[in-house]
């Protein structure tokens, strides 16, 4: 093989490091005099001195593209599984959770629906399946209700629409979160249920809502239109029951009872009006 002007006037690190940069392999770039060092020193062959450049690579592009797909996903908060207490929703099925977390229902296309009243973990589950599906290289969104169908109606007025639809169209998962908290106008409720409508058996879609199905329509505000969403979410769709008592709620008495009875041989000796005693709530 012929050398070139340019390899023989050139530093090789320096040429090296240009093909690596122009081939997007960064961790080559980084890592080849290291592994080269503990291959000499390993006596091992040049083959699996590649083989192990090009298993750093995969590994370091893979972290790279979950990481991209997170920041993609607009999660307002990283939550997992690991950190969900199934014990304080008794109501919820664990080992339902636990299988839509190996994503093959969004593989499938199916929907899940996550229904129960204000802090009972609907959201965390939502994050924590979310994060799951940028881990297996699925393409994910969150957002809310109400900021979706404000986005929606945003582009319908600067002519941007149908782009938008494409764009939720194509993710393979759409988290809406929070649905029955702010109704909608009819404009806002027919751009939600064309939304929902093209990725019916196209498109994994999890809702969570604090209102029960026959209430959707205070929402949407036409039985029909809701009538129609409902058919298409819940032909192919998993549904987690949270009810209970909210778990923040529940949360913040048990540390107002911790506090209290940490500080309860202190206070008991405070006169009622003296300003060292137990303070009132400003809320």
């Amino acid at each position: 093989m012929s050398v070139t002007t340019e390899e023989a006037t050139v530093p090789p690190q320096v040429l090296l490091a240009h093909h690596l940069k122009s081939l997007k392999l960064p961790t080559f770039a980084r890592e080849y005099e290291k592994v080269a060092f503990e291959c000499v020193r390993e006596q091992v062959n040049h083959p699996r001195y590649l083989l192990r450049l090009c298993e750093l690579e995969r590994i370091d592009r893979d972290r790279r593209n979950m990481e991209r797909r997170i920041r993609q996903a607009k999660f307002p908060q990283t939550k997992s599984l690991d950190t969900f207490d199934f014990k304080a929703i008794p109501s919820l099925n664990k080992s339902l959770v636990l299988e839509l977390a190996r994503c093959e229902w969004i593989e499938r296309r199916e929907n899940c629906i996550a229904l129960g009243p204000a802090g009972t973990g609907k959201t965390h589950t939502a994050l924590a399946l979310g994060l799951a599906a940028c881990q297996k290289n699925y393409s994910v969104l969150f957002v809310t209700a109400a900021a979706l169908v404000h986005e929606l109606m945003e582009a319908r007025d600067e002519r941007r629409l149908r782009a938008l639809q494409k764009q939720l169209a194509r993710v393979d998962l759409l988290i809406i979160d929070e649905l029955g908290y702010v109704p909608f106008t009819a404009v806002g409720s027919e751009l939600l249920f064309e939304v929902i409508s093209r990725r019916y058996e196209n498109g994994a879609t999890l809702v969570t809502s604090n209102l029960p199905f026959d209430e959707w329509t205070s929402v949407f505000g036409s039985e029909r239109l809701t009538g129609a969403l409902l058919d298409r979410l819940t032909h192919h769709v998993h549904i987690l029951e949270m009810n209970g008592e909210s778990y923040r709620l529940a949360t913040s008495k048990k540390r107002a009872r911790k506090s209290s009875a940490i500080a309860g041989p202190e206070a008991s000796n405070q006169e009622p009006g003296n300003p060292k005693g137990g303070a009132t709530n400003s809320d």
